[in-house]
Protein backbone atom coordinates (compact mmCIF):
# COMPACT_ATOMS: atom_id res chain seq x y z
CA UNK A 1 0.00 0.00 0.00
CA UNK A 2 1.26 3.80 -0.94
CA UNK A 3 1.11 6.99 -1.72
CA UNK A 4 -0.86 6.32 -5.21
CA UNK A 5 -3.92 4.97 -2.71
CA UNK A 6 -4.54 8.48 -2.00
CA UNK A 7 -5.47 9.02 -5.48
CA UNK A 8 -8.36 6.43 -5.18
CA UNK A 9 -9.60 7.21 -1.68
CA UNK A 10 -9.60 10.62 -1.79
CA UNK A 11 -11.29 10.95 -5.07
CA UNK A 12 -14.43 8.43 -3.52
CA UNK A 13 -15.09 11.39 -0.60
CA UNK A 14 -18.25 12.89 -3.68
CA UNK A 15 -21.63 11.43 -3.55
CA UNK A 16 -22.58 8.38 -5.38
CA UNK A 17 -24.87 7.92 -7.96
CA UNK A 18 -28.58 7.47 -7.48
CA UNK A 19 -27.86 4.03 -8.36
CA UNK A 20 -27.24 2.77 -4.80
CA UNK A 21 -30.29 3.23 -4.07
CA UNK A 22 -32.27 0.80 -6.06
CA UNK A 23 -30.69 -1.76 -8.46
CA UNK A 24 -30.68 -0.83 -11.56
CA UNK A 25 -28.81 -2.77 -14.65
CA UNK A 26 -25.33 -1.33 -14.99
CA UNK A 27 -24.70 0.39 -18.50
CA UNK A 28 -23.22 -2.87 -19.69
CA UNK A 29 -25.77 -4.95 -19.07
CA UNK A 30 -24.45 -6.80 -15.84
CA UNK A 31 -27.02 -8.11 -13.26
CA UNK A 32 -24.71 -10.22 -11.37
CA UNK A 33 -24.84 -9.47 -7.95
CA UNK A 34 -21.98 -11.59 -6.18
CA UNK A 35 -19.58 -9.54 -4.35
CA UNK A 36 -17.28 -9.59 -7.27
CA UNK A 37 -20.14 -7.66 -9.23
CA UNK A 38 -19.02 -6.79 -12.56
CA UNK A 39 -15.28 -8.37 -12.52
CA UNK A 40 -16.68 -11.29 -12.75
CA UNK A 41 -18.91 -10.84 -15.73
CA UNK A 42 -17.00 -11.83 -18.44
CA UNK A 43 -19.68 -9.36 -20.87
CA UNK A 44 -16.27 -7.99 -22.93
CA UNK A 45 -14.40 -9.98 -24.60
CA UNK A 46 -11.37 -7.60 -25.21
CA UNK A 47 -8.65 -6.94 -22.93
CA UNK A 48 -10.38 -5.62 -20.06
CA UNK A 49 -12.85 -8.18 -18.10
CA UNK A 50 -14.53 -5.08 -16.55
CA UNK A 51 -15.82 -1.89 -17.20
CA UNK A 52 -13.39 0.82 -16.37
CA UNK A 53 -13.98 3.95 -14.28
CA UNK A 54 -15.32 6.74 -16.24
CA UNK A 55 -13.02 9.45 -13.96
CA UNK A 56 -10.63 11.90 -15.33
CA UNK A 57 -7.63 10.55 -16.36
CA UNK A 58 -4.83 12.62 -14.68
CA UNK A 59 -1.40 10.03 -14.55
CA UNK A 60 0.52 9.81 -16.64
CA UNK A 61 4.31 7.70 -17.45
CA UNK A 62 6.16 10.12 -15.35
CA UNK A 63 3.53 10.49 -12.25
CA UNK A 64 3.35 6.39 -12.08
CA UNK A 65 6.82 6.56 -12.27
CA UNK A 66 7.57 8.02 -9.21
CA UNK A 67 4.31 6.75 -7.38
CA UNK A 68 6.37 3.13 -7.45
CA UNK A 69 9.59 4.72 -6.30
CA UNK A 70 8.03 7.35 -3.53
CA UNK A 71 7.06 4.06 -2.07
CA UNK A 72 9.71 1.59 -2.62
CA UNK A 73 12.50 3.58 -1.71
CA UNK A 74 11.80 3.79 1.71
CA UNK A 75 14.30 3.01 4.73
CA UNK A 76 15.46 -0.74 3.37
CA UNK A 77 17.99 0.11 1.90
CA UNK A 78 19.63 1.88 4.51
CA UNK A 79 18.59 -0.40 7.21
CA UNK A 80 18.94 -3.94 6.15
CA UNK A 81 22.21 -4.65 4.22
CA UNK A 82 23.86 -5.76 7.70
CA UNK A 83 21.36 -8.40 8.39
CA UNK A 84 21.79 -9.71 5.12
CA UNK A 85 25.51 -9.96 5.28
CA UNK A 86 25.50 -11.57 8.42
CA UNK A 87 22.40 -14.29 6.96
CA UNK A 88 24.42 -14.42 3.97
CA UNK A 89 28.22 -15.20 5.18
CA UNK A 90 29.91 -13.40 3.10
CA UNK A 91 30.02 -10.43 0.42
CA UNK A 92 29.43 -12.58 -2.52
CA UNK A 93 26.57 -14.34 -0.92
CA UNK A 94 25.32 -10.80 0.13
CA UNK A 95 25.25 -9.78 -3.08
CA UNK A 96 23.89 -12.87 -4.68
CA UNK A 97 20.38 -12.59 -2.10
CA UNK A 98 20.02 -9.11 -3.63
CA UNK A 99 19.90 -10.11 -6.69
CA UNK A 100 17.69 -12.92 -6.24
CA UNK A 101 15.21 -10.77 -3.95
CA UNK A 102 14.98 -8.25 -7.03
CA UNK A 103 14.35 -11.26 -9.47
CA UNK A 104 11.67 -12.52 -7.40
CA UNK A 105 10.29 -9.09 -6.94
CA UNK A 106 10.36 -8.11 -10.32
CA UNK A 107 8.41 -11.78 -11.99
CA UNK A 108 5.51 -10.40 -8.95
CA UNK A 109 6.05 -6.65 -10.64
CA UNK A 110 5.17 -8.80 -13.71
CA UNK A 111 2.08 -10.90 -12.61
CA UNK A 112 0.89 -7.45 -11.16
CA UNK A 113 1.28 -5.63 -14.95
CA UNK A 114 -0.66 -8.48 -16.23
CA UNK A 115 -3.72 -8.12 -13.31
CA UNK A 116 -3.46 -4.61 -13.82
CA UNK A 117 -3.72 -4.30 -17.47
CA UNK A 118 -6.94 -7.00 -17.31
CA UNK A 119 -8.88 -5.37 -14.47
CA UNK A 120 -7.55 -2.08 -15.12
CA UNK A 121 -9.11 -0.20 -11.81
CA UNK A 122 -8.16 1.58 -8.40
CA UNK A 123 -7.88 -1.05 -6.29
CA UNK A 124 -5.40 -4.15 -6.59
CA UNK A 125 -5.31 -6.89 -4.90
CA UNK A 126 -8.04 -6.49 -3.24
CA UNK A 127 -9.48 -6.81 -7.21
CA UNK A 128 -8.20 -9.30 -8.50
CA UNK A 129 -8.84 -11.63 -5.00
CA UNK A 130 -12.56 -10.94 -5.57
CA UNK A 131 -12.26 -11.77 -9.14
CA UNK A 132 -10.45 -15.11 -8.71
CA UNK A 133 -12.28 -16.19 -5.85
CA UNK A 134 -15.62 -15.03 -5.93
CA UNK A 135 -16.72 -18.17 -3.55
CA UNK A 136 -17.77 -18.44 -0.58
CA UNK A 137 -19.02 -15.07 -1.09
CA UNK A 138 -17.58 -12.23 1.15
CA UNK A 139 -14.66 -14.58 2.21
CA UNK A 140 -12.03 -13.12 0.36
CA UNK A 141 -13.46 -9.47 1.09
CA UNK A 142 -13.41 -10.49 4.87
CA UNK A 143 -9.58 -11.30 4.74
CA UNK A 144 -8.56 -8.72 3.15
CA UNK A 145 -10.08 -6.03 5.13
CA UNK A 146 -8.67 -8.26 8.48
CA UNK A 147 -5.17 -7.72 6.03
CA UNK A 148 -5.38 -4.34 5.91
CA UNK A 149 -6.91 -3.12 9.23
CA UNK A 150 -4.65 -5.16 12.12
CA UNK A 151 -1.25 -4.83 10.04
CA UNK A 152 0.62 -1.48 11.22
CA UNK A 153 2.56 -1.11 7.96
CA UNK A 154 4.01 2.24 9.14
CA UNK A 155 5.41 1.38 12.17
CA UNK A 156 9.08 -0.27 11.23
CA UNK A 157 9.98 3.02 9.27
CA UNK A 158 8.47 4.84 12.62
CA UNK A 159 11.08 3.07 14.46
CA UNK A 160 14.15 3.38 11.77
CA UNK A 161 13.62 6.90 12.22
CA UNK A 162 14.22 7.21 16.36
CA UNK A 163 17.01 5.05 15.39
CA UNK A 164 19.01 7.42 13.34
CA UNK A 165 18.13 10.54 15.26
CA UNK A 166 19.72 8.72 18.37
CA UNK A 167 22.52 8.30 16.03
CA UNK A 168 22.87 11.88 14.79
CA UNK A 169 22.44 13.25 18.28
CA UNK A 170 25.00 10.74 19.49
CA UNK A 171 22.71 9.10 21.89
CA UNK A 172 23.36 5.32 22.39
CA UNK A 173 20.10 3.47 21.25
CA UNK A 174 18.82 1.85 24.09
CA UNK A 175 15.46 -0.45 24.64
CA UNK A 176 12.59 2.55 24.82
CA UNK A 177 14.57 6.10 23.75
CA UNK A 178 14.34 4.54 19.85
CA UNK A 179 10.49 3.15 20.18
CA UNK A 180 9.78 6.80 22.36
CA UNK A 181 11.08 9.04 19.15
CA UNK A 182 8.81 6.61 16.51
CA UNK A 183 5.68 6.96 19.16
CA UNK A 184 6.29 10.18 18.02
CA UNK A 185 7.18 10.39 14.50
CA UNK A 186 3.65 8.17 14.14
CA UNK A 187 1.92 10.60 15.76
CA UNK A 188 2.80 13.71 14.00
CA UNK A 189 2.20 11.90 10.97
CA UNK A 190 -1.27 10.61 12.01
CA UNK A 191 -2.16 14.33 13.26
CA UNK A 192 -1.38 16.44 10.26
CA UNK A 193 -3.03 14.14 7.43
CA UNK A 194 -5.98 14.10 9.84
CA UNK A 195 -5.90 17.90 10.33
CA UNK A 196 -4.88 19.50 6.93
CA UNK A 197 -4.48 16.86 4.01
CA UNK A 198 -2.35 19.63 1.63
CA UNK A 199 0.19 20.38 4.22
CA UNK A 200 0.63 16.39 4.82
CA UNK A 201 1.07 15.75 1.22
CA UNK A 202 3.41 18.84 1.04
CA UNK A 203 5.41 17.69 3.52
CA UNK A 204 5.82 14.28 2.59
CA UNK A 205 6.49 15.51 -0.91
CA UNK A 206 9.63 17.64 0.51
CA UNK A 207 11.09 14.35 2.19
CA UNK A 208 10.75 12.25 -0.31
CA UNK A 209 13.19 14.53 -2.25
CA UNK A 210 16.40 13.36 -0.10
CA UNK A 211 15.48 9.57 -0.50
CA UNK A 212 16.57 9.98 -4.21
CA UNK A 213 19.45 12.47 -3.52
CA UNK A 214 21.01 9.73 -0.92
CA UNK A 215 20.97 6.82 -2.47
CA UNK A 216 22.37 8.60 -5.85
CA UNK A 217 25.02 10.24 -3.63
CA UNK A 218 26.31 7.09 -2.52
CA UNK A 219 26.56 4.86 -5.31
CA UNK A 220 28.71 7.15 -6.77
CA UNK A 221 30.73 7.42 -3.44
CA UNK A 222 31.34 3.75 -3.81
CA UNK A 223 32.71 4.05 -7.11
CA UNK A 224 34.91 6.75 -6.35
CA UNK A 225 36.18 4.58 -3.42
CA UNK A 226 36.69 1.84 -5.52
CA UNK A 227 38.72 3.73 -7.98
CA UNK A 228 41.11 5.03 -5.04
CA UNK A 229 39.22 8.85 -4.80
CA UNK A 230 38.48 8.93 -1.39
CA UNK A 231 41.56 10.01 0.98
CA UNK A 232 40.15 11.08 4.06
CA UNK A 233 41.69 9.45 7.24
CA UNK A 234 38.57 7.06 8.71
CA UNK A 235 39.05 5.42 5.16
CA UNK A 236 41.03 2.77 4.16
CA UNK A 237 40.77 -0.09 1.55
CA UNK A 238 38.57 -3.01 2.58
CA UNK A 239 39.21 -5.41 0.38
CA UNK A 240 36.05 -6.69 0.57
CA UNK A 241 35.93 -7.63 -2.80
CA UNK A 242 38.92 -10.17 -2.99
CA UNK A 243 37.82 -13.68 -2.00
CA UNK A 244 34.06 -12.28 -1.52
CA UNK A 245 32.82 -15.97 -1.33
CA UNK A 246 34.94 -16.41 1.53
CA UNK A 247 32.93 -16.82 4.51
CA UNK A 248 30.11 -19.76 6.16
CA UNK A 249 27.76 -21.44 4.08
CA UNK A 250 24.16 -19.78 4.17
CA UNK A 251 21.82 -22.16 5.86
CA UNK A 252 18.60 -22.66 4.46
CA UNK A 253 17.36 -20.34 7.41
CA UNK A 254 19.78 -17.64 6.47
CA UNK A 255 18.76 -17.67 2.93
CA UNK A 256 15.14 -17.22 3.49
CA UNK A 257 15.68 -14.36 6.08
CA UNK A 258 18.09 -12.39 3.90
CA UNK A 259 15.55 -12.50 1.12
CA UNK A 260 12.95 -11.24 3.58
CA UNK A 261 15.04 -8.63 4.31
CA UNK A 262 15.78 -7.32 0.26
CA UNK A 263 11.89 -8.21 -1.02
CA UNK A 264 11.03 -5.44 2.12
CA UNK A 265 12.78 -3.31 0.14
CA UNK A 266 10.90 -3.59 -2.81
CA UNK A 267 7.67 -3.17 -1.09
CA UNK A 268 5.51 -0.77 -3.11
CA UNK A 269 6.26 -2.09 -6.56
CA UNK A 270 2.45 -2.49 -7.42
CA UNK A 271 2.11 0.56 -6.34
CA UNK A 272 0.93 1.99 -9.17
CA UNK A 273 -2.07 -0.11 -9.78
CA UNK A 274 -4.05 1.30 -6.86
CA UNK A 275 -4.07 4.11 -9.24
CA UNK A 276 -4.82 2.41 -12.23
CA UNK A 277 -8.42 4.04 -12.61
CA UNK A 278 -6.27 8.02 -13.22
CA UNK A 279 -4.15 6.49 -15.16
CA UNK A 280 -4.32 7.92 -18.33
CA UNK A 281 -3.44 4.57 -20.43
CA UNK A 282 -2.88 2.11 -18.14
CA UNK A 283 -1.52 -0.49 -20.44
CA UNK A 284 1.17 2.16 -22.24
CA UNK A 285 1.77 3.54 -19.01
CA UNK A 286 2.67 0.31 -16.66
CA UNK A 287 4.46 -1.35 -20.10
CA UNK A 288 6.89 1.59 -19.82
CA UNK A 289 6.43 3.14 -16.41
CA UNK A 290 6.75 -0.20 -14.10
CA UNK A 291 9.97 -1.75 -15.74
CA UNK A 292 11.63 1.57 -15.82
CA UNK A 293 10.93 2.60 -12.18
CA UNK A 294 11.53 -1.51 -10.96
CA UNK A 295 14.89 -1.50 -13.07
CA UNK A 296 16.23 1.55 -12.06
CA UNK A 297 15.86 1.06 -8.78
CA UNK A 298 17.48 -1.93 -8.45
CA UNK A 299 20.69 -1.30 -10.54
CA UNK A 300 20.91 1.85 -7.53
CA UNK A 301 20.16 -0.57 -4.68
CA UNK A 302 23.08 -2.90 -5.91
CA UNK A 303 25.24 0.04 -6.19
CA UNK A 304 24.43 0.80 -2.77
CA UNK A 305 25.38 -2.23 -1.72
CA UNK A 306 28.40 -2.52 -3.65
CA UNK A 307 29.43 1.05 -2.10
CA UNK A 308 28.68 -0.33 1.24
CA UNK A 309 31.08 -3.11 0.97
CA UNK A 310 34.01 -0.96 -0.76
CA UNK A 311 33.60 1.78 1.90
CA UNK A 312 32.79 -0.03 5.43
CA UNK A 313 34.84 -3.20 6.68
CA UNK A 314 33.65 -6.38 6.99
CA UNK A 315 32.94 -6.10 10.58
CA UNK A 316 31.41 -3.16 11.04
CA UNK A 317 28.97 -4.22 8.89
CA UNK A 318 28.59 -7.14 10.61
CA UNK A 319 27.85 -5.14 13.86
CA UNK A 320 26.23 -2.22 12.28
CA UNK A 321 22.78 -3.05 11.79
CA UNK A 322 20.21 -0.77 11.40
CA UNK A 323 22.96 2.46 10.39
CA UNK A 324 24.68 0.97 8.32
CA UNK A 325 24.03 4.07 6.06
CA UNK A 326 25.94 6.20 8.75
CA UNK A 327 28.59 3.99 9.44
CA UNK A 328 29.07 4.52 5.37
CA UNK A 329 29.42 8.03 6.10
CA UNK A 330 31.72 8.06 8.88
CA UNK A 331 34.36 5.81 7.00
CA UNK A 332 33.74 7.77 3.67
CA UNK A 333 33.43 11.53 5.45
CA UNK A 334 34.66 11.23 8.63
CA UNK A 335 32.43 11.71 11.86
CA UNK A 336 30.69 15.04 10.86
CA UNK A 337 29.37 13.48 7.77
CA UNK A 338 28.10 10.16 10.27
CA UNK A 339 25.95 12.64 12.05
CA UNK A 340 24.33 14.55 8.64
CA UNK A 341 24.15 10.72 7.36
CA UNK A 342 21.79 9.76 10.19
CA UNK A 343 20.10 12.82 9.70
CA UNK A 344 19.13 12.41 6.28
CA UNK A 345 18.01 8.52 6.48
CA UNK A 346 16.07 9.56 9.11
CA UNK A 347 14.25 12.03 6.63
CA UNK A 348 13.89 9.55 4.49
CA UNK A 349 12.31 6.95 6.76
CA UNK A 350 9.83 9.92 7.83
CA UNK A 351 9.07 10.73 4.26
CA UNK A 352 8.00 6.75 3.80
CA UNK A 353 5.52 6.78 7.17
CA UNK A 354 3.84 10.00 6.13
CA UNK A 355 3.28 8.57 2.77
CA UNK A 356 2.07 4.93 4.11
CA UNK A 357 -0.61 6.30 7.16
CA UNK A 358 -1.56 8.48 4.39
CA UNK A 359 -3.04 5.62 2.20
CA UNK A 360 -3.83 3.19 5.01
CA UNK A 361 -6.10 5.45 6.42
CA UNK A 362 -7.99 5.49 3.48
CA UNK A 363 -8.13 2.04 2.78
CA UNK A 364 -10.25 1.45 6.21
CA UNK A 365 -12.51 4.59 4.92
CA UNK A 366 -13.03 2.77 2.25
CA UNK A 367 -13.84 -0.45 3.39
CA UNK A 368 -16.55 1.26 5.92
CA UNK A 369 -18.14 3.04 2.81
CA UNK A 370 -18.54 -0.56 0.83
CA UNK A 371 -19.73 -1.83 4.29
CA UNK A 372 -17.10 -4.63 4.73
CA UNK A 373 -16.29 -3.64 8.19
CA UNK A 374 -18.12 -3.49 11.53
CA UNK A 375 -19.67 -0.16 12.55
CA UNK A 376 -18.64 0.72 8.56
CA UNK A 377 -20.49 3.94 9.35
CA UNK A 378 -17.84 5.48 11.99
CA UNK A 379 -14.86 3.85 10.02
CA UNK A 380 -16.35 5.85 6.49
CA UNK A 381 -16.57 9.09 7.92
CA UNK A 382 -14.86 12.22 6.65
CA UNK A 383 -15.28 14.23 10.08
CA UNK A 384 -14.75 16.40 12.03
CA UNK A 385 -11.83 17.91 9.20
CA UNK A 386 -12.98 16.66 6.27
CA UNK A 387 -10.59 13.76 6.18
CA UNK A 388 -10.25 10.05 6.77
CA UNK A 389 -9.66 10.83 10.28
CA UNK A 390 -10.98 7.76 11.95
CA UNK A 391 -9.06 5.70 9.26
CA UNK A 392 -6.20 7.79 10.11
CA UNK A 393 -6.74 7.11 14.08
CA UNK A 394 -6.90 3.50 13.51
CA UNK A 395 -4.32 2.59 11.60
CA UNK A 396 -2.19 5.14 14.19
CA UNK A 397 -3.53 2.76 17.45
CA UNK A 398 -2.29 -0.32 14.81
CA UNK A 399 1.45 0.79 15.30
CA UNK A 400 1.63 2.17 18.37
CA UNK A 401 0.61 -1.02 19.76
CA UNK A 402 2.86 -3.29 17.04
CA UNK A 403 6.01 -0.54 17.88
CA UNK A 404 5.26 -1.40 22.29
CA UNK A 405 4.50 -4.83 22.30
CA UNK A 406 7.49 -6.61 20.79
CA UNK A 407 10.27 -6.75 23.14
CA UNK A 408 13.59 -4.31 23.03
CA UNK A 409 15.57 -5.30 20.16
CA UNK A 410 12.70 -7.36 18.57
CA UNK A 411 10.49 -4.56 17.43
CA UNK A 412 11.74 -3.51 14.23
CA UNK A 413 12.26 -7.39 12.97
CA UNK A 414 9.01 -8.46 14.18
CA UNK A 415 7.37 -5.62 12.27
CA UNK A 416 9.70 -6.33 9.07
CA UNK A 417 8.71 -9.78 9.05
CA UNK A 418 4.70 -9.42 10.15
CA UNK A 419 4.28 -7.03 6.66
CA UNK A 420 7.09 -9.19 4.45
CA UNK A 421 5.11 -12.76 5.58
CA UNK A 422 1.31 -11.83 4.42
CA UNK A 423 2.32 -10.10 1.72
CA UNK A 424 4.00 -13.38 0.15
CA UNK A 425 0.47 -15.58 1.55
CA UNK A 426 -0.99 -12.41 -0.64
CA UNK A 427 1.28 -13.19 -3.36
CA UNK A 428 1.45 -16.92 -3.66
CA UNK A 429 -2.51 -16.63 -3.42
CA UNK A 430 -2.61 -14.32 -6.59
CA UNK A 431 -0.06 -16.30 -8.35
CA UNK A 432 -1.92 -19.57 -8.02
CA UNK A 433 -5.11 -17.86 -8.95
CA UNK A 434 -3.86 -16.43 -12.13
CA UNK A 435 -2.15 -20.10 -12.98
CA UNK A 436 -5.61 -21.17 -12.48
CA UNK A 437 -6.86 -18.53 -14.61
CA UNK A 438 -4.63 -19.91 -17.67
CA UNK A 439 -5.74 -23.46 -16.79
CA UNK A 440 -9.35 -22.25 -17.54
CA UNK A 441 -8.49 -20.08 -20.24
CA UNK A 442 -6.34 -23.48 -21.84
CA UNK A 443 -9.64 -25.89 -21.60
CA UNK A 444 -11.92 -23.00 -23.22
CA UNK A 445 -13.70 -22.04 -19.84
CA UNK A 446 -12.91 -18.42 -19.33
CA UNK A 447 -11.77 -15.44 -21.91
CA UNK A 448 -8.39 -14.03 -21.07
CA UNK A 449 -6.72 -11.27 -23.12
CA UNK A 450 -4.46 -8.81 -20.91
CA UNK A 451 -2.76 -6.60 -23.31
CA UNK A 452 0.24 -7.41 -20.93
CA UNK A 453 0.94 -11.15 -20.10
CA UNK A 454 3.47 -12.38 -17.38
CA UNK A 455 3.38 -15.58 -19.11
CA UNK A 456 3.01 -18.93 -17.48
CA UNK A 457 6.84 -19.99 -16.36
CA UNK A 458 7.19 -16.30 -15.05
CA UNK A 459 3.52 -16.40 -12.91
CA UNK A 460 4.83 -20.24 -11.84
CA UNK A 461 8.27 -19.06 -10.31
CA UNK A 462 6.86 -16.47 -8.71
CA UNK A 463 3.97 -18.89 -7.23
CA UNK A 464 7.09 -21.02 -6.27
CA UNK A 465 9.42 -18.55 -5.00
CA UNK A 466 6.41 -16.53 -2.74
CA UNK A 467 5.04 -20.59 -1.64
CA UNK A 468 8.93 -21.00 -0.37
CA UNK A 469 9.28 -17.99 1.54
CA UNK A 470 5.83 -18.86 3.64
CA UNK A 471 7.15 -22.29 4.34
CA UNK A 472 10.85 -21.36 5.34
CA UNK A 473 10.54 -19.11 7.65
CA UNK A 474 10.00 -22.71 9.91
CA UNK A 475 12.83 -24.08 9.60
CA UNK A 476 14.88 -23.21 12.65
CA UNK A 477 17.83 -21.40 12.99
CA UNK A 478 21.09 -23.21 13.11
CA UNK A 479 24.76 -22.31 13.93
CA UNK A 480 23.44 -19.40 16.57
CA UNK A 481 21.47 -17.15 13.52
CA UNK A 482 18.60 -16.36 14.76
CA UNK A 483 15.56 -13.76 14.02
CA UNK A 484 14.65 -12.87 17.78
CA UNK A 485 16.38 -12.05 20.36
CA UNK A 486 13.41 -13.02 22.68
CA UNK A 487 10.45 -14.05 20.23
CA UNK A 488 10.36 -17.54 18.83
CA UNK A 489 11.56 -17.63 15.22
CA UNK A 490 8.32 -18.44 14.11
CA UNK A 491 5.60 -15.71 15.72
CA UNK A 492 5.50 -13.40 12.83
CA UNK A 493 4.25 -16.83 10.57
CA UNK A 494 1.56 -17.55 13.56
CA UNK A 495 0.59 -13.76 13.91
CA UNK A 496 -0.08 -13.60 10.74
CA UNK A 497 -2.20 -17.03 9.99
CA UNK A 498 -3.87 -15.07 13.37
CA UNK A 499 -5.01 -12.19 11.29
CA UNK A 500 -6.37 -13.96 8.91
CA UNK A 501 -8.36 -16.06 11.13
CA UNK A 502 -9.78 -13.31 12.28
CA UNK A 503 -11.22 -12.03 9.43
CA UNK A 504 -12.46 -15.78 8.87
CA UNK A 505 -14.44 -15.71 12.22
CA UNK A 506 -14.89 -12.70 11.09
CA UNK A 507 -16.72 -13.44 7.68
CA UNK A 508 -18.55 -16.54 9.33
CA UNK A 509 -20.31 -13.63 12.26
CA UNK A 510 -21.16 -11.17 9.05
CA UNK A 511 -21.89 -13.49 6.23
CA UNK A 512 -23.20 -16.45 7.35
CA UNK A 513 -24.40 -15.74 11.30
CA UNK A 514 -26.33 -12.71 11.08
CA UNK A 515 -27.99 -12.79 8.30
CA UNK A 516 -29.45 -16.47 9.06
CA UNK A 517 -31.10 -14.61 12.50
CA UNK A 518 -31.87 -11.91 10.72
CA UNK A 519 -34.01 -12.91 8.11
CA UNK A 520 -31.68 -11.26 5.08
CA UNK A 521 -28.98 -12.08 3.18
CA UNK A 522 -26.07 -9.85 1.55
CA UNK A 523 -25.10 -8.94 -1.37
CA UNK A 524 -23.07 -6.73 -3.50
CA UNK A 525 -24.06 -4.00 -6.62
CA UNK A 526 -21.14 -1.82 -7.89
CA UNK A 527 -22.49 1.57 -8.46
CA UNK A 528 -20.74 4.37 -10.25
CA UNK A 529 -20.13 7.61 -7.96
CA UNK A 530 -20.44 11.22 -9.73
CA UNK A 531 -16.58 11.01 -9.49
CA UNK A 532 -16.71 8.93 -12.17
CA UNK A 533 -15.05 5.29 -9.94
CA UNK A 534 -16.93 1.91 -9.57
CA UNK A 535 -17.12 1.13 -6.77
CA UNK A 536 -18.76 -2.22 -4.33
CA UNK A 537 -21.59 -1.14 -1.73
CA UNK A 538 -22.96 -4.16 -0.10
CA UNK A 539 -26.68 -4.49 0.90
CA UNK A 540 -29.07 -6.11 3.31
CA UNK A 541 -31.07 -8.05 0.98
CA UNK A 542 -34.89 -9.71 2.52
CA UNK A 543 -34.51 -13.37 1.69
CA UNK A 544 -37.91 -13.32 -0.44
CA UNK A 545 -36.17 -11.08 -2.85
CA UNK A 546 -34.85 -13.44 -5.14
CA UNK A 547 -35.24 -11.78 -8.36
CA UNK A 548 -33.08 -8.76 -9.07
CA UNK A 549 -36.84 -6.48 -10.05
CA UNK A 550 -38.37 -7.95 -7.04
CA UNK A 551 -35.65 -6.29 -4.50
CA UNK A 552 -36.95 -2.69 -4.63
CA UNK A 553 -37.60 -1.17 -1.38
CA UNK A 554 -36.09 -4.55 0.36
CA UNK A 555 -32.53 -2.76 0.02
CA UNK A 556 -30.70 -1.71 2.94
CA UNK A 557 -27.07 -0.48 2.98
CA UNK A 558 -25.04 -1.89 5.27
CA UNK A 559 -23.27 0.70 7.28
Amino acid sequence: MGLADAYRFSSNSNSEKKTEEGFENNSNGIDSFDNHSQLTSGSEKGAHVLETDRNVKEIGIVSASFLMLNRMLGAGVFSTGSTIYALSGSVGTALMMWFAGTVIAFTGLLVYMELGTALPRNGGEKNYLEYMFPRPKFLVTAMYASYVFFLGWASGNSIVVGEYILNAAGKEVTQWNSRGIGLAVITFSFLINAINVKAGLFLANILGTFKVIIVLFISVTGWVALGGGIKTNNFQSTGNFHNAFEGESPTGFGIVNALYNVIWSYVGYSNANYALGEIKNPERVLRIAAPSAFIGLGIIYMFVNIAYFAVVPKAEIASSGRILAASFFKYAFGDKAETAASAFVAISAWANVMSVIFSQGRIIQQLGREGSLPFSRFFATSKPFGTPFVGLMQHWIVCIVTIVAPPPGDAYNFILNLISYPLNVVNTVLAGGLIYIYYKKYKGLTEWNPPIKASLPVVIFFFLASLYLIVAPYIPPVHGQKVYNDLPYWIHAVVTWGVFGVGLAYWIVWVKILPHFGGYRLVAKEILGDDGFWRNKIYKVSKDADEIDQIGENVEVVK
